[in-house]
């Protein structure tokens, strides 16, 4: 693990240099030995880095939205070779290069914060061996050797020997017990992201090898952080905690307010608009009215979740435009017929008969 951290020892500097900073204010606070002091300094690292990643993800969700255009025809692709695996994988692979689509897209953010990940771990092993790094020099690196992080030092490790975690000034018990409680966080944390991601937003209408890589991913991915996290420091075990926690809520926050088409987050998410219309009348906010007006735009190729939502709206005497907005029924047949250009011809009603003429009996042919 340390030949491939190395590997970013170019941005180690950087990185001991933000940790630094943060290390600054917070000691100000807390106290510059203090836990709290580093600990915070390393979860301020994970913000800055995750703000300076969100054009990342934005770019993500875009690649994502792709993907999720091209359900229908990786549908007809699915049946038109479902006996053929191998060359429904191989029409697949093609969708992909001629949409310039890529499947993988989900792991950008991981891979780009990778570096800043490797110069931490290399920052903590370097304190953990009482040698300096970076901006940190000898007396902020005895700072960082006496804080501890509820009991445990910061460049401690699940896989330390008794002797090397008394060095550091604490017991191995409590060192094993904050980092086992860490790593079963870290790993949950991990699987409840990928489990929302593929129970609630996900289109099922389809399976697709992307489907069945991430459903992997999700059982994988938890136990390879549960096997790499024994031999991760206290404060990488920290770092890893926070950037888990902030993709969980900031996937929330996408499924909730820009679910995947045809997934249970958008039936959840177009019940929650229905409510919404029904209780003002009309529909608020930007984000909402994109939504319906991509949805108003698909016509009969709207899955069954826009199908019902559309029905929903009549049902209660609304109607959606084009632009996103949403009006009653007579207001859109007023704006339809002003559209054509003039009043709606009005049907001809027959004539009125006078009282006289309605109570004259028909009167009968004559005899010749």
């Amino acid at each position: 693990m340390d030949t491939i951290a190395s590997l970013f020892s170019f941005i180690t500097t950087p990185v001991s240099w933000v940790i630094v900073q943060f290390h600054s204010l917070y000691g100000a606070i807390f106290g510059p030995d203090s836990g709290w002091a580093w600990g915070l300094s390393i979860v301020s690292l994970v913000v800055l880095i995750r703000i300076c990643l969100i054009p990342l993800f934005v770019k993500q969700i875009k690649a994502t939205r792709g993907m999720q255009a091209l359900q229908p025809k990786m549908k007809a692709i699915q049946e038109r070779y479902k006996n053929d695996k191998q060359r429904q994988s191989e029409e697949m692979m093609k969708l992909y290069k001629e949409t310039g689509t890529n499947p993988l897209s989900s792991c950008l953010p991981i891979l780009a914060q990778s570096p800043f990940f490797f110069a931490l771990y290399h920052v903590l092993s370097a304190i953990a061996n009482g040698k300096t790094i970076g901006v940190i020099n000898q007396s902020l690196l005895e700072s960082a050797r006496q804080a501890h992080i509820f009991g445990a030092p910061l460049a401690a490790k699940f896989t330390d020997s008794e002797e090397k975690v008394a060095a550091l000034g604490a017991s191995l018990t409590d060192v094993r017990v904050v980092t086992a409680v860490m790593i079963i966080m870290m790993s949950l944390s991990q699987f409840y992201t990928q489990r929302q991601l593929m129970q609630k937003n996900v289109d099922l209408s389809v399976k697709t090898p992307f489907m069945q890589q991430q459903k992997m991913l999700m059982y994988i991915f938890p136990l390879i952080f549960a096997f790499m996290g024994i031999n991760f420091p206290v404060g990488v075990l920290v770092y890893w905690l926070t950037t888990n926690v902030w993709t969980m809520g900031q996937q929330m926050y996408v499924i909730n307010q820009n679910p995947t088409p045809g997934s249970k987050a958008q039936d959840q998410y177009l019940t929650r608009l229905l409510k919404h219309v029904g209780t003002h009348g009309e529909l608020k906010g930007r984000g909402k009215k994109k939504i319906v007006a991509a949805i108003v735009a698909k016509g009969p190729d709207r899955n069954d979740n826009e199908r019902k939502f559309i029905t929903a709206l009549t049902k209660q005497g609304m109607a959606a435009q084009p632009d996103g907005s949403v009006i009653r029924s007579a207001e859109a047949t007023a704006d339809a017929d002003a559209a054509s250009g003039g009043v709606a011809t009005k049907r001809q009603q027959p004539k009125r008969q006078t009282k006289a003429k309605r109570q004259t009996p028909p009167s009968k042919p004559t005899k010749k």
